[in-house]
C-alpha cells in the first residue's frame, strides 16, 4: 500500500512540474517540443541540449524540419515520464531562452 502512494505522490510531482513547462506535450511516455529557430540557433541549441542530455544520461531525439526544430524525449523502460526528462525538458527552455534570447 504504501508504495502506491508514493508512486501517486512521484506521478503528481512530475505532471505539475510538467505543466509549468509551457510547449512541451506528452504522449505516453514522450515529451515533444517544437522551437522555432534559425539554422545558427539551432546548432547552438543542439550543442546545449547534448551536454544536459550527456550529463542525465538521456538521448534526445533532435531533428531541424522547415525552420524548426523538433525535440523528443523518451522514456526508457520506465513506462512513464521521468524525473530526468523533465529536468531536461526544463533545461531546454532555459537554454532556448538564451540561445535565441527570449525573457
Amino acid at each position: 500500500m504504501r508504495a502506491r502512494r508514493q508512486r501517486a505522490a512521484r506521478s503528481d510531482y512530475l505532471t505539475d512540474a510538467l505543466t509549468l513547462l509551457s510547449g512541451w506535450t506528452r504522449d505516453g511516455a514522450e515529451l515533444r517540443r517544437v522551437l522555432a529557430c534559425d539554422d545558427s540557433q539551432h546548432a547552438a541549441l543542439t550543442e546545449r541540449i547534448q551536454v544536459a542530455a550527456d550529463t542525465l544520461r538521456i538521448r534526445p531525439a533532435i531533428r531541424r524540419t522547415d525552420g524548426h526544430t523538433q525535440i523528443s524525449l523518451r522514456a526508457g523502460e520506465s513506462g512513464g515520464i521521468t524525473d530526468g526528462q523533465v529536468t531536461l525538458a526544463a533545461r531546454i527552455e532555459d537554454a532556448y531562452k538564451t540561445v535565441v534570447g527570449s525573457s
